[in-house]
């Protein structure tokens, strides 16, 4: 029986400060409120979710680490198998009110989707009445964990959500009652919760959709008057012309993008930009542009203000990432063993959190392994992509693929 070790679950132990045995109480407290009657965990059953010796905690269980840690099992390190994966509604002897902080609908459906609507609270946004700074600044931290949620599990569970929460948005857009302030900041928030969704959709391999969500949020950018939201816009609109074949049109929008004020002065942006920048020059076969790009990627990577937290959305840009777009301009241009290097350096460099990102290099490198012949490696690199608690068609259809190559190889003499 696989029993790896929960790294993610140990790291958010130690986050929060619990102990094993405060957790166990923290566990029981929540689950008395939910269905009823307190819970009966344990430390030593906190020490088998670490142990991973429980790979699926019960939903009695599940459900209060959840809100605890304010994120989907998956996000937790946990690994769904099968029916095990479906979460139990409280019981009908729960008195109306005592479920009153976990609203019973959520319950409904135990896909991850559900399980995020309820963890972020989504329908805590004000719908009606006078919207204020304050109100803001909570849907701005709800689209933060969203984000966060993308970045451990990839989006394809995200979309329902997303689109969701962009309806509750309109409706407060639309009903509440608000100042000039107010309106540019939601404007703001709007925008990031369409850059969010029209990653979902990416992921999903739903490019229509994504570009409609990343073009929104290009508008609503526009209304709020926020360059860093147009700036996050405009890369991902040029992203999604890459993944759709139009590179030039890809490479005008970055161009664009790094003419802006914001991207001068902002060299995680610039890194961003310039990163994608070089994977378009690649696919147009301007080799040299596409070095010079990587080149001036990370020159901007050595200028990050280390200490100051970047924003949510830009959470994922680190040397991994730097290393794993620059993986991709190789790849471009026929540079195999580069493109392999830069991306087993960004698997080495990634942390234990960002599984998707985790899986979707593993299979880049398995891509290049088999590309260049090396098929015993290629295979050993494919079995060890877990893609188990990741939500991201895209990623597992690119893996089928591997696999189908990898048997046909073993089937030619």
């Amino acid at each position: 029986m696989d029993t790896r070790t929960n790294a993610i679950f140990t790291v958010l132990l130690g986050e929060y400060g619990f102990t094993h045995r405060s957790l166990a109480d923290e566990v029981n407290r929540i689950s008395g409120r939910i269905f009823g009657r307190p819970g009966a965990a344990t430390d030593r059953d906190v020490r088998r979710w670490i142990s991973g010796s429980v790979r699926w905690p019960t939903g009695r269980y599940l459900l209060p680490l959840a809100e605890i840690f304010d994120r989907p099992p998956e996000a937790m390190g946990f690994v769904p198998r099968g029916r095990s994966s479906r979460l139990p509604a409280p019981p009908s002897s729960v008195r109306p009110g005592q479920e009153k902080p976990v609203k019973r609908r959520a319950f409904l459906n135990a896909s991850t989707a559900a399980t995020l609507a309820l963890v972020l609270r989504i329908e805590e946004t004000p719908a009606r009445g006078h919207l204020t700074l304050t109100d803001v600044d909570r849907i701005n931290t709800t689209i933060g964990r969203l984000d966060a949620h993308f970045t451990a599990i990839g989006g394809g569970a995200l979309l329902t959500v997303a689109t969701a929460y962009i309806d509750r948005l309109r409706d407060t857009a639309d009903r509440c009652t608000y100042g000039p302030r107010v309106e540019q900041a939601l404007h703001r928030a709007i925008s990031g919760l369409h850059a969010s969704a029209g990653w979902a959709a990416y992921d999903a391999g739903d490019n229509a959709t994504s570009r409609l969500h990343h073009a929104d949020a290009l508008q609503s950018g526009i209304l709020g008057k926020d360059g860093r939201a147009q700036a996050r816009a405009w890369s991902d609109l040029s992203l999604q012309a890459r993944a759709e074949g139009r590179h030039r049109e890809a490479l005008s929008i970055n161009r664009a993008a790094l003419q802006t004020r914001l991207a001068r002065q902002d060299p995680r942006i610039a890194a961003l930009l310039h990163s994608r920048l070089a994977i378009g020059h690649a696919r147009t076969g301007d080799h040299g542009a596409c070095a010079r790009s990587l080149l001036a990627a990370e020159k901007a990577h050595d200028r990050f203000d280390t200490t100051a937290p970047p924003p949510p959305w830009l959470r994922f840009l680190d040397a991994a990432e730097i290393a794993g777009l620059a993986a991709i301009a190789h790849r471009a241009t026929g540079r195999l063993p580069d493109a392999e290097t830069a991306t087993a350096q960004a698997l080495r460099l990634l942390g234990p959190s960002m599984r998707r990102n985790r899986a979707y290099y593993g299979v880049q490198l398995a891509e290049l392994q088999l590309a260049q012949g090396d098929t015993t490696s290629a295979r050993a690199t494919a079995a060890a992509v877990d893609t188990a608690a990741v939500s991201s068609p895209r990623i597992s259809q690119r893996l089928a693929t591997v696999h189908r190559q990898l048997a046909t190889a073993q089937e030619t003499p």
